[in-house]
This record gives C-alpha cells, sequence and structure tokens, in this order.
C-alpha cells in the first residue's frame, strides 16, 4: 500500500508542479504538453512493478459498464468534433461579434453580453471548447477596444465552469460519475438545472460586484459585421449537433448509450464534411481544421490517471477514503472534498478517485459540482486552467497564477455554497 501512495502522490504532485513551471517541452518544431507524459510515467511504474495487475487494468477497460474509460473518451472527443465543426465554420466568432454590436458602447452591457453566450453555448457545447473559442477573441477584442481584459476573461473562465454542471455532456467529469452511478441524461438534467441556474445568476451577481469599477468605462470601438460565409455547413453542423442532443435526452428509454449517439453523430458529420470538400474542392479547413485541434493529450492523461486510481483501488485506499467522508453530511463533505481535492490532483483523476467512494447518488451529484466549480479556484483544478492560461499567455495579456487565484477564490466559494445549498433542498 506504502509504494503506491508514494508513487501515486508524486506523480500527481508532479503534474501540478510542471503544469505550472514547465508545461510544455519542445522537440524540433513541435511543442509537447509535459502533464500526460508524467501521468504516463506513473502509470507505467505502478504496472511494471506489479502495484496493481495488468490483468485489472484490461479488466476495466475491456468490461462492458457505462463508466468504461473507453466510452467516456469517445463520447467526449465526438461531442468535441461537433463543437469544433461550429467554430471552425464561424459560428462562435459570428456570435461575439454580434454581441459587441449589441452592446454599443456601454462595458456592463457587453459583459452581461458575453456572460450570458459563454453560459448558453456551455451548456449546448462544452466548457472546454468554450474556452478555446471564446478566450482568444476576448484578448483579442479588449486589445483593440483598449479595454481591460480581466473582466471577460475571469467571467468567460467562472461561467463555462458553472453552467458545465447543466446537461450530463458539459464536462468530462460530469459523464464519467453520472455514469458510474447509471444516471441519464434526462435524469440528470432534473436534479442538476436548479442548482446550476441558481449558481450561476449569483455569479453573476458576484463578477459585477467585483468589476464595477472597471466596468464603468465608456467602450470606444469600431462596429464590425462578420459574416458566416458556408451557410449550408453551419445549418448540417447545428443539424447534426441538435440531433445528437436530442437522442441522448432519451437514450436511456431508447436502451441506447450515449457514446454510441455521440459516435454516430461525429461519424455522420465528419463524412459529410469529406463528401463537400471533395464536391467543393475547398473548405478543407472544416475538416482538417476540426481533427487538428482536438485535445489529444487528454487520451493518454485519462487512461494513465485511470491506471493509477485502479491501483489505489487495488490496494484498499480508496474504501479507506471513503471511510472518512462517510461519517458527515454527504452531500457538503463530497462537494468540498472534491472542491478541493481536484486542485490538488486535477478534476479528471478526482472524478475518477472519488467514482469508487461515493455510496449513493447524493455524493456523485455533490461531486459533480465541485469537480466543475473547482476549476477555476486555482488553474491545476482542471484541464480547461491549463488551456485558458496557456491561451492567456500566448496573447501577451497579463494574467498570473496568483491572478486566478485571487479572482478564483473570490467567485468560486461562494458559488459552490449555492450549488451544494440548492442541491440539498432539490434532493
Amino acid at each position: 500500500m506504502i509504494p503506491t501512495i508514494i508513487i501515486s502522490s508524486i506523480t500527481f504532485i508532479t503534474v501540478t508542479l510542471s503544469i505550472l513551471f514547465f508545461p510544455k517541452i519542445r522537440v524540433g518544431k513541435f511543442s509537447i504538453p509535459t502533464y500526460w507524459i508524467i501521468a504516463l510515467i506513473g502509470a507505467v511504474i505502478l504496472l511494471a512493478t506489479n502495484l496493481v495487475p495488468i490483468k485489472d487494468v484490461m479488466s476495466e477497460l475491456t468490461n462492458d459498464s457505462s463508466i468504461n474509460p473507453l466510452k467516456i473518451i469517445v463520447l467526449f472527443f465526438s461531442m468535441t468534433i461537433l463543437s469544433i465543426f461550429l467554430d471552425e465554420v464561424g459560428l462562435f466568432k459570428y456570435l461575439a461579434n454580434v454581441a459587441a454590436n449589441k452592446a454599443k458602447n456601454n462595458q456592463f452591457a457587453l459583459f452581461t453580453i458575453f456572460y450570458v453566450l459563454t453560459a448558453i453555448l456551455t451548456i449546448f457545447t462544452s466548457n472546454d471548447i468554450v474556452i478555446l473559442t471564446f478566450t482568444p477573441f476576448i484578448c483579442f477584442f479588449c486589445k483593440n477596444s483598449k479595454i481591460n481584459p480581466i473582466p471577460y476573461l475571469v467571467a468567460e473562465f467562472s461561467a463555462a465552469n458553472t453552467w458545465s454542471l447543466m446537461l450530463i455532456i458539459g464536462n468530462p467529469t460530469n459523464i464519467y460519475l453520472a455514469t458510474s452511478a447509471n444516471i441519464g441524461f434526462f435524469e440528470y438534467f432534473k436534479i442538476m438545472a436548479l442548482p446550476t441556474v441558481c449558481a450561476g445568476l449569483i455569479e453573476y451577481a458576484v463578477l459585477v460586484l467585483i468589476f464595477f469599477r472597471k466596468l464603468k468605462t465608456p467602450l470606444q470601438i469600431t462596429h464590425e459585421e462578420y459574416h458566416i460565409e458556408n451557410k449550408v455547413a453551419l445549418v448540417v453542423g447545428v443539424a447534426h449537433l441538435l440531433t445528437c442532443l436530442g437522442f441522448l435526452v432519451f437514450s436511456s428509454y431508447l436502451n441506447i448509450e450515449m457514446w454510441l449517439v455521440a459516435l454516430i453523430c461525429a461519424s455522420s458529420l465528419l463524412i459529410f464534411t469529406f463528401m463537400m470538400c471533395i464536391i467543393t474542392k475547398k473548405n478543407w479547413n472544416y475538416l482538417t481544421g476540426s481533427l487538428k485541434k482536438l485535445p489529444y493529450p487528454l487520451i493518454p492523461f485519462f487512461l494513465s490517471m485511470f491506471v493509477i486510481v485502479v491501483s489505489l483501488n487495488y490496494q484498499g485506499i480508496s474504501d479507506k477514503l471513503a471511510e472518512l467522508l462517510s461519517h458527515t453530511n454527504t452531500i457538503w463533505t463530497y462537494g468540498f472534498s472534491s472542491f478541493f481535492v481536484s486542485n490538488l490532483i486535477n478534476n479528471i483523476p478526482m472524478s475518477i478517485l472519488f467514482t469508487d467512494m461515493c455510496n449513493n447518488n447524493m455524493a456523485i451529484y455533490a461531486t459533480i459540482v465541485g469537480s466543475n466549480i473547482g476549476a477555476f479556484l486555482t488553474p491545476t483544478g482542471a484541464l480547461a486552467g491549463i488551456m485558458f492560461i496557456n491561451l492567456v499567455n500566448e496573447h501577451e495579456t497579463k494574467y498570473s497564477f496568483l491572478d486566478f487565484v485571487k479572482y478564483g477564490s473570490l467567485v468560486s466559494l461562494p458559488i459552490i455554497a449555492v450549488a451544494l445549498l440548492t442541491l440539498s433542498i432539490g434532493l
């Protein structure tokens, strides 16, 4: 047991340090994220030393349960393809441009429109996609408008990781935790809708209070029109996303697994895009751009962390942790512990670890809340935080680790309290 704890702890700590101090390594012209390499090394050591039998890992990878990690990866990547395609078509940029034009010269109006737009897009796509697409736009827009980007960046990141609670597809941690308890798409929505709305409304009020003075400065921008060139691709992309969402809602009643629904819709969209490119002999960026932007490092990271958590379960460590959490109020204990543990080891391994620790659905829902809202306490709380910091730095916007923690603490602590309180009332 002790060697497993030591190796796992060193891996978690080193992953966190890599995110903070050496996030990438350069190999020729390519830069490779270090966090998944470190996680992979930790998993290989555990397997090589037989601290977790490989047959146990293979059994988990090949079983037909809803929490098979391969099914989770397929579901997440399929939904990501649907969302990235719409970004490549220009939908997100178009909506952001409309928002900027509607606000005219009023920063409060712009701030509100951006917050609402982020919330809506997050609900129907996912938090990672919104952060990947909106962060560069915010940095570019604020630089050209000569306004402070911090209020908009904080609002975007907070909203994306709060409204991602609404649907089961909003975050990979939602998918993993909910499917582990066989919670269906609609059942999940019924429970999480009210906590999400309450947390989101309070969050907006908190953000306005924090940035009230900064938002009083009038905007001085030139309004521009942006048009989507390929409307056929837009219609087809939106149709695929809505069709996928529709089937996901009724998947449990139709006895179809969610990963299969998402895979069929994503495959159909890719086939259509390929045929469109062949026929028109142009717009290959819709296909290549969608495939290039997929978060491929998530695959080895997720599977490596899965191996590490299987080793903790094999040694009985998860049972001991579950026993520690079982003596107090389930929702508050699991909610806050998952919130803080996410920032120690990242919310994906936390979710895998807590899956075997949750002994009822109350614990599952509370852990989902902690995994989402914990993402904006520190940059290490989620992969979304890592991507966000990298994007902000690439666009030469001053936003340090301490800035992230300062604003993250001000927003996340009251919001998780509201979400858990609402959840406890609803359950």
